[in-house]
């Protein structure tokens, strides 16, 4: 018993030192394994001496500038759209509960992974996709499908579009969450009525009061989501143009081409793209401080109204159509998968057939076993770790440090194509040749900091007089931990291991990358069947890839109920 305690007691001791190494390490060593070859050191391929060949071969790519063109653009406007929306939803409905019924309608869309998004809205934009069908021939007078460049235009409209709308739900999620802590929920909300008892319009009361306050809690999120989309792969490859693609996507496409010498310049590009990223990122900061003094006038300025109903209308208006748009690709996506023949401008198909099914069910079960492995390991081992990092805070009686809860956003803000890449390289040198191994690693580091920020605030507001009643009656902190506060949690931790499940299931960069080709996700598949195979084949792909994440909320919603039903018949 007393070596039992012993252990637990070194193990709380070390897991905050241990998950930070963890998230630390892999992405510092894999900008390292990035940077060597970058500069021409490769030995594998007998290049021993630094040169900046790599990076001459980048900038005289055909396409180069568009490429970074495209990558920042992209990324900029659709955070900002994101982000304005965010706030125009949360001005228009606060203290409404209209405000919750949205969070409910699109918290399902948080965990639907990239690549089966961006395939329902390909779906939805085509020339013969929902959109079309719906208006046609009735409003335009289209028999055949118009011409037109969506997706894959070459300004990147519809790889925006993609991004905006997997981005934010989860901008407005993350507002929620701060409004939902306790005190500033409250504060937030009392003055917000302080201010409308004043004159001020509900949406000029929220600019002015709100707004200021809540910014600071969605700041990095906000960031996490900027750096994405800078180096995101999925959405581009599906949605985006193909030439030349993002700098991310040329990124991909030389390290996976046969000719070897390509991986110097693709990791030149990898560095280029963190160079973007972090350019980026400067950028939103600077542009941060532009409107903190501008909007500083007018929250001084004591006017009380800026066209307040106007807004509200459009922003019900604008709420409306994203709906509308998220369940009609979603729809679409389903009738794509049970079309037999589906002519345009038909709304409806012709005929609705099982065979695309019966074949994807044929052949997915290797993929979907891997899925399965992958995503239990990482989300088991990512929520072991929080556990006891969270425990470690309470024992200690203070929390992690901030630049601690800096590092746990970090593989979220470092483009993933940079050190994914290096990391792949580093796993080269060392002859790490377990694939399954490499690739739980490399989904782990994006899964913790999610697992991490779902289950920290329940684990922090536990109350502690359970905890010291236990202690009273001689029970050692490992029996609290097991015996009282897990049992007490378990709907927090189900609910952090499904979320964990639902990142694992969506990566697409750590299984390619990693894996070194060895390892068949739903995900990989699916986003090589969306590059040229049957619409209908990607679209019973992107059904399963949102399916898994579906079915573990499920699980985490069943097994407390089960778990509290089992103890009270013991």
């Amino acid at each position: 018993m007393i070596k039992t305690h012993d252990t637990f007691t070194r193990l709380i001791k070390l897991s905050p030192t241990l998950l930070v190494a963890l998230l630390v390490i892999p992405v510092i060593g894999g900008l390292i394994g990035v940077l060597l070859p970058a500069f021409g050191y490769l030995p594998a391929l007998g290049m021993k001496e630094f040169s900046l060949q790599g990076f001459n071969a980048l900038i005289q790519t055909d396409g180069f500038s568009h490429m970074l063109f495209l990558s920042a653009s992209s990324a900029l406007i659709s955070t900002l759209l994101a982000l304005t929306m965010t706030i125009l939803i949360l001005a228009c409905f606060f203290n409404s509960p209209w405000l919750k019924r949205i969070q409910r309608l699109l918290g399902p869309i948080l965990v639907i992974p990239h690549a089966a998004a961006a395939i329902a809205i390909s779906f939805l934009i085509t020339p013969s996709g929902f959109i079309s069908r719906l208006f046609s021939p009735w409003l335009t007078g289209w028999e055949l499908p118009p011409d037109w460049l969506l997706p894959h235009d070459i300004l990147g409209v519809s790889m925006i579009l993609g991004l905006t709308l997997k981005e934010l739900p989860f901008l407005l999620l993350m507002a929620l969450a701060a409004f939902a802590q306790a005190d500033l929920g409250a504060k937030l909300r009392a003055q917000h009525k302080v201010a409308m008892s004043f004159g001020y319009c509900p949406m000029t009361a929220f600019f002015k009061v709100v707004l200021p306050n809540l910014y600071t809690y969605i700041r990095l999120p906000v960031l996490a989501v900027l750096a994405y989309a800078s180096a995101s792969v999925e959405i581009p490859l599906i949605l985006g143009p193909n030439a030349p693609p993002t700098l991310s996507v040329a990124i991909i496409n030389w390290f996976n081409d046969i000719d070897l010498t390509l991986r110097i310049k693709a990791s030149a590009g990898a560095i280029a793209q963190l160079m973007l990223t972090a350019t980026l990122l400067i950028t939103w900061w600077l542009l941060e401080i532009i409107v903190k003094r501008v909007f500083y006038f007018y929250v001084a300025n004591r006017k009380r109204d800026y066209a307040g109903n106007a807004i509200m209308h459009l922003t019900r208006i604008v709420t409306v159509m994203l709906v509308a748009s998220i369940l009609l690709s979603l729809l679409g996506l389903v009738l794509w998968s049970f079309a037999g023949f589906w002519r345009f401008p038909a709304f409806l198909p012709d005929q609705l057939v099982l065979i695309h099914w019966q074949n994807a069910l044929t052949n997915i079960q290797p993929a979907l076993l891997n899925s399965l492995y992958i995503g239990f390991a990482a989300s088991a081992i990512a929520i072991i770790l929080v556990l006891v990092t969270l425990e470690a805070e309470q024992q200690r009686a203070y929390a992690l440090s901030h630049l601690s809860s800096f590092i746990i956003y970090l593989p979220l803000l470092v483009p993933s194509v940079a050190f994914l890449f290096g990391l792949a390289w580093l796993q080269e040198q060392i002859s790490s040749h377990h694939a399954y191994i490499n690739v739980i690693f490399s989904h782990l580091l994006f899964v913790l900091p999610y697992v991490f920020l779902s289950l920290a605030s329940s684990y922090r507001c536990f109350d502690s007089r359970f905890s010291i009643l236990a202690a009273s009656l001689g029970k050692p902190p490992a029996k609290v931990f097991w015996q009282v506060k897990l049992p007490m949690l378990v709907t927090p931790i189900c609910i952090a291991f499904a979320l964990g499940l639902a990142i694992s299931f969506s990566q697409y960069l750590p299984t390619l990358l990693n894996g070194a080709g060895q390892i068949n996700t739903i995900t990989t598949e699916a986003v090589v069947l969306a590059s040229g195979a049957s619409r209908r084949t990607s679209s019973v792909y992107a059904l399963i890839q949102m399916l898994l994440p579906a079915l573990a909320f499920v699980l985490a919603w069943l097994t407390p109920k089960l778990v509290y039903k089992y103890q009270n018949k013991a």
